[in-house]
């Protein structure tokens, strides 16, 4: 995936494989085709903003860095008003046409409450109109954007200030949790394998979920998927290859995997709109 705007291998660590009018016979005419706008994702990440314009690339920009405000922390909008201002800025720096109505996908934190859900559809509704905006959790995106969305499977998103951890069915979220915390917070108060741990517990309590048990086996069996900016730090991933004693797969782009994935989600929702 082409990224346009601003923006880092332990031996048991392995990457996851992955018209216009219509003229007929005796000069009479036909209605010119309806053709739908391409559809757009978002992802409005505690670390970057950005936006999938299909074959206008992927535009991103930083959050929180310069004079700029930060507009979402722990996967919150804490600033409707100034995230509209950067989306609309990004767009017009980068001269991106914006299609009128287009579909909308957009990531949102696993277990996201209805309140912080309705504050991103308040924005984006601001700055794209769209026709129909879709959410879709950001752990399903980035099983979807690793290609590893078939069968049962456990994944880690480890983020800039956000953890997740869910059980996936089939491209389905079965069960999840989340933490306040991620790669932005390691100093020398929070290092790299106490965030490791804190990816570990979260998993050991879906683990203590009796019917959940052989699903999450199963699942570390086949291997944790990481996505998200901690899959690219090597002593994280090596730590949590010790403590659970299982195998990681980090995503060939682990840290846009969730956009790719709603990107996926968008085109599929265009083309099959009764599977949305």
């Amino acid at each position: 995936m082409r990224e346009v705007g601003m923006t880092g291998n332990v031996t048991s660590i392995h990457p996851w494989p992955r018209t216009g009018m219509v003229v007929g016979h005796s000069h009479t005419t036909r209605p010119a085709a309806t053709v739908d706008p391409e559809p757009i994702a978002v992802d409005l990440g505690s670390a970057h903003l950005r936006i999938w314009l299909g074959p206008g690339g992927v535009l991103s920009v930083p959050v929180g860095q310069g004079l700029r405000t930060p507009v979402v922390r722990r996967g919150r909008i804490v600033d409707g008003s100034a995230c509209a201002v950067e989306l609309r800025r990004l767009l017009r720096e980068h001269r991106a046409p914006l299609p009128v109505g287009a579909l909308v996908v957009a990531c949102r934190p696993v277990l996201a409450t209805a309140a912080d859900q309705e504050a991103t559809r308040r924005v984006l509704t601001a700055v794209f109109a769209p026709s129909r905006l879709l959410f879709v959790d950001s752990v399903r995106a980035g099983a979807i954007g690793a290609g590893a969305a078939a069968g049962t499977l456990l994944l880690a998103d480890v983020g800039a200030q956000l953890t997740e951890v869910a059980l996936l069915e089939e491209g389905r979220v079965v069960a999840a949790r989340r933490a306040d915390v991620g790669t932005r917070d390691l100093n020398h108060a929070v290092t790299a394998a106490m965030l490791a741990d804190t990816t570990a517990g979260l998993i050991r309590e879906l683990r203590q979920v009796p019917e959940l048990r052989p699903m999450i086996s199963a699942s570390l069996a086949r291997g944790l998927i990481v996505v998200g900016d901690g899959a690219t730090r090597p002593d994280l991933t090596a730590r949590l290859v010790a403590t659970l004693g299982a195998s990681v797969h980090r995503a060939a782009s682990p840290r846009t995997a969730a956009l790719t994935g709603a990107s996926l989600a968008a085109v599929a929702a265009t083309r099959h709109p009764a599977a949305d």
